[in-house]
């Protein structure tokens, strides 16, 4: 199994994780879908479970994902196998469990303390290895106060190490200096990716998280300028997917061919790629099927790409 270490932490997990974005199926905020519309719980737990039996260790999802119901699924699934794996969730929005309705964010300790319980317990837990700010919007000081309230959680034996969800370098090197600060989760893929967010992971050995590895889907090669996405899947008002997707599409026909040299899918390429971009990189592409599961962990066997295949793909990129 082709492992990497989470940061600083020292803990080594699988190269790649899984993302539970997709499993918790739909919800909606301020009246647009922001889930990825239906999804068969029975089916997410046997896909967990067949990641776990493959090698893989790591799984990220959100206390917001699915509004709740993604971390009672996750934790559903590791009942009995929770010892074998390290779980990453994220903190900060604000949530109506029973409607499915994102209504906002609160970053106060006191809110932050009660959030951190209602995960573990939805988690079936007693300790959350990596909890990961979930907002946008802070200024300087209000990350500093976050921070310290986190390092506060980790003395208590709440969480083993934080991070932020952010594309933000200024943001991400707030965080990168506290002490039990070990990731940073980004978007990232062969598409995009701010190069100096990974850079602030790079200098202070934390692990790049990589949201959206295949590009919601579109680096699977399973989308056409016909296919149609579901009102209820956030997909469907995303602009890699919608106005920007005919020119991705003309993009990945370029490089097709370097993705899939040496027996590799498309989806496998793509995951290559980023593990190829960086040594702190671990993607965590998203699942609602057992294929799905077993063709993004068949990645593993095949690893990063080598340098001559980046430099061509890169060749190609920039100048198309």
């Amino acid at each position: 199994m082709f492992k990497r270490t989470l940061g600083r932490s020292g803990i080594e997990i699988s190269a790649m994780g899984l993302g539970c974005w997709a499993i918790g199926g739909p919800f909606w905020k301020k009246g647009l879908p922001v889930g990825w519309g239906q999804v068969d719980d029975s089916e997410s737990i046997q896909c967990i479970q067949r990641a776990i039996d493959l090698g893989i260790n790591f799984f990220d999802t959100a206390d917001v994902y699915g509004c709740g119901h993604s971390e009672r699924v996750l934790g559903k699934a590791l009942s009995g196998r929770r010892q074998e794996v390290v779980i990453a969730t994220k903190f900060g929005q604000v949530f109506v469990e029973e409607t499915r309705q994102a209504i906002g964010y609160d970053t106060r300790p006191g809110h932050i303390r009660q959030t951190c319980e209602a995960s573990l317990n939805r988690l079936n837990t007693d300790v959350i290895d990596l909890y990961q700010l979930h907002v946008k919007e802070i200024v300087e000081d209000e990350a500093l106060v976050i921070r310290h309230v986190l390092e506060e959680l980790v003395t208590e034996g709440k969480i083993r190490y934080y991070g932020w969800s952010t594309d933000n370098s200024d943001k991400a090197s707030i965080f990168a200096q506290g002490p039990h600060c070990t990731a940073i989760q980004q978007q990232f893929n062969v598409f995009e990716g701010n190069v100096d967010t990974l850079a602030v992971c790079e200098k202070f050995n934390l692990a790049s998280i990589n949201r959206s590895p295949l590009s919601m889907g579109l680096l699977s090669g399973k989308f056409s300028l016909e296919t149609q996405i579901p009102p209820d899947d956030v997909r469907s008002r995303r602009p890699a997917l919608q106005e920007n997707r005919a020119y991705r599409l003309a993009r990945l026909e370029k490089i097709r061919s370097f993705l899939t040299q040496d027996g590799r899918t498309l989806t496998q390429g793509a995951l290559s790629w980023i593990w190829a971009r960086s040594e702190c990189t671990i993607p965590i592409p998203g699942f609602k099927t057992i294929n799905q599961i077993e063709e993004n962990i068949g990645a593993l066997k095949f690893g990063p790409l080598s340098v001559e295949q980046m430099q061509q793909i890169n060749m190609i990129l920039s100048g198309s």
